[in-house]
C-alpha cells in the first residue's frame, strides 16, 4: 500500500474533495446575525466557504445550525492506534454450547445503569429476554443467569448484589451523562472493587454510546461496548474471558 493511499479525507461529492457537515447550536437567536455567527465558528474549525444549509430557533435566545463547507485535513491511516476486542464473536446457539462445554454451572450476569443513569434501554437490550433490533437478551440463553438490577444503582449497592449472587461478570451500563461523569462514576466503581480486594473475582464490562473498548482498558475493565453492539457480543467476549480466567487459576495452583 502506498503511503498515498493510507492518507483519509472526508469527501462529499467526490472522493477526497474534503467536504463536511458540522452540527451545533449557539446562544444567540436565529436570525443573520447568527447564522453569520455559525459561519465564522466553522472558520475558526478550518472549514472553508462555510455555507449555513440549516437554520432553526430552539428557544429565547438560542438557535440551531447545519453548516457545509471544505476542510484540507487528512489523517495517515497507518499512525492510528484502534484498540478492539480480541476475542472470537460467537451466535447465541455457539455461546450456549461453549458454556455447556466449559462450565459445570451457569454463568451468572449481573447488569446495572450505575451512578444518576437513569436510562434503561442499553441494560435492557443486553439483559432482557426481548432484547434489541431481532437479537435476544441475556435472560434468553440456556446456561446463563442474568440478573437486570435497572437504573440509577449505586456502585456500592451493584457490587453488594454481584457479591450477594456469586455473580461472574459484572456489566456497567453508562447510557447518558453530562460533563463526563460517567468517566468519574466508572472510575468510582474500579477503585471500589480494588479497594474490597474483589477486582479479580469478577469479568467487569462496560458499555453505552460514549464508550469504547479503548476507554474500559484505560479505566481499569475487561472489556467495553459501544452503540451497535448486541447481547452475543458482550457474551462471546464474557465467556471466552471467564475461561481463560479459569485455566489461569488452575495453572497457578
Amino acid at each position: 500500500m502506498s503511503d498515498q493511499k493510507k492518507m483519509i479525507r472526508p469527501y462529499g461529492d467526490t472522493l477526497n474533495d474534503g467536504k463536511v457537515q458540522l452540527s451545533f447550536s449557539l446562544p444567540v437567536p436565529c436570525n443573520t446575525l447568527g447564522e453569520e455567527t455559525a459561519k465564522q465558528m466553522a472558520i475558526k474549525m478550518g472549514v472553508h466557504d462555510p455555507a449555513v444549509v440549516h437554520s432553526t430557533p430552539l428557544s429565547d435566545g438560542f438557535s440551531f445550525y447545519i453548516v457545509y463547507g471544505t476542510v484540507e485535513h487528512q489523517i495517515d491511516e497507518s499512525i492510528l492506534n484502534v484498540v478492539e476486542v480480541e476475542s472470537k464473536s460467537m451466535s447465541k446457539e455457539e455461546i450456549e454450547k461453549y458454556i455447556e462445554e466449559n462450565f459445570s454451572t451457569p454463568l451468572v450476569f449481573i447488569g446495572a445503569s450505575t451512578g444518576t443513569d437513569a436510562h434503561t434501554v442499553g441494560i435492557d437490550a443486553i439483559m432482557n429476554m426481548k432484547g434489541y433490533n431481532g437479537n435476544y437478551g441475556l435472560e434468553r440463553y440456556k446456561g446463563i443467569i442474568a440478573i437486570n438490577l435497572g437504573g440509577q444503582v449505586d456502585n456500592e449497592t451493584l457490587l453488594e448484589k454481584a457479591i450477594e449472587y456469586q455473580a461472574d461478570v459484572i456489566l456497567v451500563s453508562q447510557t447518558v451523562t453530562q460533563k463526563n461523569i460517567h468517566i468519574q462514576n466508572l472510575t468510582s466503581f474500579i477503585e471500589l472493587l480494588e479497594a474490597e480486594n474483589k477486582r479479580d473475582q469478577f469479568i467487569v464490562i462496560i458499555g453505552g454510546a460514549r464508550i469504547s473498548h479503548g476507554l474500559a482498558k484505560e479505566l481499569g475493565y475487561d472489556a467495553g461496548f459501544g452503540s451497535k453492539k448486541y447481547a452475543f457480543d458482550v457474551a462471546s467476549f464474557a465467556v471466552q474471558a471467564l475461561k481463560q480466567k479459569q485455566v489461569k487459576v488452575k495453572k497457578e495452583k
